[in-house]
């Protein structure tokens, strides 16, 4: 059984066998591409969530009325990243051993693999549902195979082709979208246009959620590695959240790539807190 945290997210301090989800955070950027600072998300994301209330208009509804636990950050080797992904897939394994649902804060994008490992294992028949600015199906990074641009090809190794569902996708390189094209991933452009058709014949089977924060454009969310113009707004990315995490059967999920240090205003920071507070709230 894992230790209660000292420091949790707002609202997140049940007891840990009452708890359905639990929370835990990946400080990891080691392949970070453009601007490191992923890995001081998790702590910066705890502090301000007591910026906000437990209670969300939008949804009707209050953490303080659902069971989760925070199990902290783990203690990640920064210098190796296969080692990083075998620390969080047994923090994973854990969680689900003991029948929750894990809830990944990252750090970079190349966690999620960490994490989906584990998923995968159980729920064989698992699909992902990825929110991103960036297609991340990059066979290899300069010559790196375990990186953030080659996180969704590394997921796909395991899921094979049609279980990769991924919207707002806006950069990539001409060879990645014509793998996609190919029919390897399901694959929208630019916003969440076909996501309630894409929960709805996804149906019952289990889901594996993923969101890279650089999905939001950079005019409201400036505080990422890899910032990328174009993107959604706040509302539009909380419509699609509640579309997923309500219609869908989500086992396992992560936010990733807030890099707190690139806004001093803060504002990035709150923006990734009120969405956790969503997803938490959303889940069905």
């Amino acid at each position: 059984m894992l230790e209660k945290n000292i420091d949790t997210f707002i609202g997140c301090d049940a007891e840990y066998n009452d708890a359905r989800m639990v929370l835990f955070g990946a400080p990891f950027d080691s392949t970070t591409s453009f601007r490191p600072g992923a890995r001081f998300a998790c702590r910066a994301i705890r502090t301000d969530s007591y910026g906000l209330e437990t209670y969300s208009p939008l949804l009707d509804r209050d953490l303080e009325d659902i069971d989760v636990f925070d199990s902290g950050d783990i203690e990640l080797c920064i210098g190796s990243s296969e080692k990083a992904l075998e620390q969080i897939s047994k923090r994973t394994a854990t969680i689900l051993n003991d029948g929750k649902i894990p809830f990944m804060i990252g750090g970079e994008h190349l966690v999620t693999l960490g994490a989906f490992r584990e998923v995968f294992k159980r729920f064989p028949d698992v699909n992902i549902i990825h929110f991103d600015a960036h297609t991340d199906l990059r066979d290899e990074y300069l010559d790196v195979k375990l990186s953030h641009a080659c996180v969704m090809r590394r997921c796909h190794d395991l899921t094979g082709d049609g279980r990769i569902h991924q919207f707002g996708i806006r950069s990539g390189e001409r060879v990645e979208f014509r793998w996609v094209d190919e029919g390897h991933t399901e694959l929208h452009r630019f916003d969440f246009v076909g996501l309630e058709e894409t929960v709805n014949r996804i149906g019952d089977v289990p889901v594996y959620f993923t969101i890279d924060l650089d999905v939001l454009d950079p005019s409201v969310f400036p505080g990422t590695g890899t910032p990328e113009h174009g993107g959604v707004s706040f509302m539009q990315l909380v419509d699609a959240i509640r579309i997923v995490c309500s219609g869908c059967r989500i086992v396992g999920l992560d936010v990733c790539e807030l890099s707190p240090n690139y806004d001093q205003s803060g504002s990035s920071t709150a923006a990734a807190c009120k969405i956790i507070r969503e997803i938490l709230l959303s889940i069905k």
